[in-house]
């Protein structure tokens, strides 16, 4: 299913061009960062989500660096980058991509953010939308409450021990065992088994496992995800924005998909039938020559520190500052409503 202009029929996915997409290095405030890096063009950034790293993007990258220059980093904490005790918050993930934009020399991006990722690539724009051109966000963190009920549980004070448990001999072979039977039975959950089993294995040593539980307390506690964007999202106007979601997400449902794309004016969103929480993985065709016909055909964000006042002055829709309190805008003021406690960062 989509909404807005329908990119072309996807072929068959071509190999591209042999590029340089090993991992690469460079230490920033003293910590080690890793990212990988391709091709000639308008810079492209692509986020992971939590747990994962650059590697998850393998598959994409040299089909994306044929006409963009791409960049994939591994976040602080995960991959290959350093795993200190630090703030491993959206907004302190949003300026470490700056700061990495800033040594590679590259001013302004278009983001591709999935899941975690996707909560960052938002951040990112809203906290520098003069250096946005564009959003991407794929089974995006930070729209809704709602997220798997592991997490939940991962978030909790036993994680520590739960987490650890992992590494003991034989616990791989269960934990297979486990995300087989979920897929099985058909599960939403199950849809993604082979990429959560990778997930797993990226969590071999005490460091790993420390710094995956303090992203995740960041974003998701026992209720549910803490942070939201739906109060800021109206700043988004004129940014060209597209919503990538699995019509079978068993991480974050895909209704946040219908929530974010009213919240976000002008946006464009694309389900993909019979996908989990990884579309980019489940159907890499579709994926790519959806992201790519919507860099082909949106123009980079006008920003203006003008219009950016006037945004702000006006408030969001639906808010008593704010414009007319049309359908749309009480569906997404409800919403703000019923999550009024949580964290605005």
């Amino acid at each position: 299913m989509a909404i807005g202009p329908r990119p072309p029929r996807a072929g068959r996915l071509h190999a591209a061009v042999p590029e340089d997409v090993e991992l690469r290095y460079h230490v920033v405030h003293g910590y080690r960062r890793a990212y990988r890096c391709a091709g000639r063009g308008p810079a492209v950034v692509l986020v992971h989500g939590i747990g994962d790293s650059s590697a998850t993007w393998a598959g994409i990258i040299p089909a994306l660096a044929r006409n963009h220059t791409v960049i994939a980093p591994d976040l602080l904490g995960h991959g290959a980058s350093d795993k200190p005790r630090a703030d491993y918050s959206v907004a302190a993930y949003a300026n470490g991509i700056r700061d990495l934009l800033g040594v590679l020399g590259i001013d302004r991006v278009s983001l591709i953010g999935h899941s975690l990722g996707g909560g960052v690539a938002m951040q990112f724009a809203y906290q520098f939308p003069e250096r946005t051109e564009r959003l991407v966000l794929v089974s995006a963190g930070g729209v809704g409450r709602e997220v798997t009920p592991v997490l939940r549980v991962v978030s909790m004070p036993v994680a520590a021990a739960l987490l650890s448990v992992l590494g003991l001999p034989g616990m791989r072979c269960q934990t297979r065992l486990a995300l087989g039977l979920l897929r099985a039975l058909g599960t939403d959950l199950g849809q993604d088994a082979a990429v959560l089993m990778r997930l797993v294995d990226a969590l071999p040593d005490a460091a790993s496992r420390s710094a995956f539980v303090h992203t995740l307390r960041a974003v998701v506690d026992w209720r549910g995800q803490v942070v939201t964007m739906l109060d800021r999202c109206y700043l988004a106007e004129g940014m060209p924005t597209l919503l990538l979601w699995g019509a079978r997400d068993g991480v974050i449902p895909v209704r946040h998909a219908h929530r974010a794309h009213a919240a976000m004016p002008g946006s464009r969103l694309e389900v993909f039938d019979g996908a989990g929480h990884f579309p980019f993985t489940a159907d890499p065709t579709r994926f790519l020559a959806t992201v790519e016909h919507f860099l082909a055909t949106t123009r980079p964000a006008d920003w203006s520190p003008e219009r950016w006042r006037e945004l702000l002055r006006a408030g969001r829709p639906g808010s008593a500052a704010g414009r007319p309190d049309d359908a749309r805008n009480r569906a997404v003021a409800r919403e703000l409503r019923s999550e009024s406690e949580r964290s605005a960062t």
